[in-house]
């Protein structure tokens, strides 16, 4: 085999090839038909056999290859792997030259149903009545059934001598020109266009391959296309099992096998592109440029409504990180109502055109609805090159892509409200609800960082405030809690007003707060405590506290390296009741601190 598949370039289609031992391809070939037929014949004495003998367009040439091999009164068997006219518009042609009275037609009952009707003398051979095995004297072959590829009684042979497997359509392809063997991996893209749109579905392209692939196939000889040598067998059989088929179910009307291949690779693309990335922004890049096989599209955005019923706008504009908006423009929002109405109303466009007074260029707006409730949450808008028609070819094209840009969309949406979930939830643990000043919870974690920052570059200094508000029982005990709120609400936007932006203000409990002041002196954290002391001396309230002031008394220090967070507070701590009981309304500095200083 290895032999005659070396010199398949000087290959003569006139006469018979030998492409195994005995066993030889004794087709015809059409000039100009990528459909190529083939017949084959293995040579075994009297009890010879011809698969799928082929038309009446072509017998007359393979009757003359037979003669050439063995004499027709040599073939005992005819099979037929199925019932169509081009492997079997010969039979009436072999019925009237036949006059061996033992010889048959082999095929399933199924095609028996329809061959019968030919009107045939030859008898027909039931491969299911013969446990799916005919022993020729010393070679046998098997027949492995393959239900639905491509019609219901469909079935292979395999020859144990050689390994070859006459395979009938299974792994047939188009070919340009007499190409008797298939050269290499590249002839995948042959077989690809055949059985995406000849075989009816993967399921059953699957189950008919893994039953071949229990058998030692060598060699596959298919009734269209080339024969695949055994180099090739287990990549075409790989290749075939992860193949979609059926691909005249993607479009109402359109049986264009070009564009609906295109169409069935850009949907595999889409899922692909949602597998293989994660990052929106790539999602999106990729999706366009899928879109663009199909639409002349320039961009592609989406609009999406979050749990909240708020709009996600994913767009290039935003690098589709999206934005948070609680309207929709006009343009868009008059889409969803046109497409909310259509639906009420039993109609379901693909898409709608959005009026060129408010697009630069033509633009369409494909509603998607949410794949679990059905309810239209979300819109994709391509804008275009050109304007694209409703053509029933258009709408199949796009109405095939909603479903996984759906999906594409509501991840993205679920991905996004579960960040802003994460970020409330962060926020809530890092805020303080009444006063909105930094926990104790973000203190500890943030001050390590700055403090490690510290320990490594003496210039990194941190300082810290500590503020207590003076007389606060009173306040509460006075006025009551609610007006206790406001004092502590007034208290912290003085820290929030006065802090620099990398400063860090505290809620430490209570009416204590703190301020972290980094890279900085004594004196300037000094200079900090005065300015919110003053300020909060300053502070005036409305109501029952009209004619009520409030102060607070400070208490500084400034870390050193190597210093832990604990001993920090602890020495600020004390400067600050030296404040209090110094008489409020103050600022202390720690007093070690103090004594270094002078």
């Amino acid at each position: 085999m290895d032999a005659v598949f070396a010199e398949t370039d000087v290959l003569d289609p006139t006469g018979p090839i030998e492409i195994a031992p005995r066993i030889w391809w004794v087709g015809h070939y059409l000039e100009g038909d990528p459909f190529q037929c083939h017949v084959y014949l293995i040579e075994h004495g009297d009890q010879s056999v011809l698969f799928d003998p082929g038309s009446a367009l072509t017998f007359r040439h393979t009757l003359r290859k037979i003669e050439a091999v063995t004499p027709l009164s040599n073939i005992r068997y005819f099979v037929c792997h199925h019932q169509d006219p081009d492997i079997t518009g010969a039979l009436p042609l072999i019925d009237q030259i036949v006059c061996r009275p033992d010889a048959v037609l082999v095929c399933h009952w199924r095609a028996k149903a329809l061959i019968r009707h030919y009107g045939l003398e030859l008898p027909f051979w039931l491969i299911e009545d013969h446990e799916w095995t005919l022993d020729l004297g010393g070679r046998r072959l098997r027949f492995i059934f393959t239900p639905y590829a491509h019609f219901p009684g469909a079935f292979v042979t395999f020859d144990e001598a050689s390994g070859i497997l006459f395979s009938s359509d299974l792994f047939g392809g188009f070919t340009k020109g007499f190409s008797l063997f298939a050269k290499d991996r590249g002839y995948f893209e042959n077989l690809r266009p055949f059985h995406e749109h000849y075989m009816p579905s993967r399921d059953v392209l699957q189950y008919a391959l893994t039953a071949i692939n229990a058998w030692p196939v060598r060699m596959i000889a298919p009734q269209h296309g080339s024969i695949i040598p055994e180099s090739l067998v287990a990549f075409m059989i790989e290749q075939l099992m992860n193949l979609d088929c059926g691909l005249f179910l993607m479009s109402r009307q359109n049986t264009d096998l070009k564009r609906l291949m295109t169409l069935n690779q850009a949907l595999k693309s889409i899922t692909q592109t949602m597998i293989l990335y994660r990052d929106f922004q790539d999602i999106a890049h990729n999706l366009l440029g899928i879109v663009q096989e199909l639409l002349p599209a320039l961009s592609l955005e989406f609009y999406a409504r979050t749990q909240e019923g708020r709009w996600l706008h994913l767009s290039p504009d935003n690098r589709y990180r999206g934005r948070l908006s609680d309207t929709l423009p006009r343009s868009i929002a008059d889409a969803f109502t046109r497409a909310e109405r259509a639906d009420a109303a039993g109609e379901h466009p693909a898409f709608l055109t959005l009026s060129e007074a408010e697009r630069d260029r033509p633009t369409i707006a494909v509603p998607m609805a949410s794949p679990g409730t059905g309810a239209l949450e979300s819109m994709a808008v391509v804008t275009l090159a050109e304007a694209v028609g409703h053509t029933d070819d258009t709408e199949d094209v796009i109405a095939q892509m909603v479903t996984p840009l759906q999906v594409a969309v509501e991840r993205e949406t679920i991905y996004r409200t579960l960040d802003m979930e994460r970020q409330r939830f962060y926020e809530t643990s890092i805020r303080d609800p009444l006063t909105n000043l930094f926990t104790r919870f973000y203190m500890q974690e943030t001050v390590a960082r700055l403090m490690g920052i510290h320990d490594r570059n003496p210039d990194a200094a941190i300082g810290l405030v500590m503020l207590d508000v003076d007389h606060f029982k009173q306040v509460n005990d006075t006025y009551g809690h609610a007006q206790g709120d406001v004092v502590l609400k007034a208290v912290a936007d003085c820290l929030m007003h006065d802090v620099r932006p990398g400063d860090l203000p505290v809620r430490l409990g209570g009416e204590e707060f703190a301020v972290f002041v980094v890279g900085t002196t004594l004196a300037r954290v000094g200079d900090v405590a005065e300015r919110l002391r003053r300020r909060v001396a300053a502070l005036q309230f409305d109501g029952p506290m009209a004619n009520r002031t409030v102060t607070a008394s400070f208490g500084v220090a400034l870390r050193h390296q190597g210093e832990r967070l604990e001993s920090l507070i602890e020495r600020a701590d004390r400067a600050l009741y030296d404040a209090k009981d110094g008489g409020r309304n103050r600022v202390c500095f720690d007093q070690a601190e103090m004594a270094a200083v002078g």
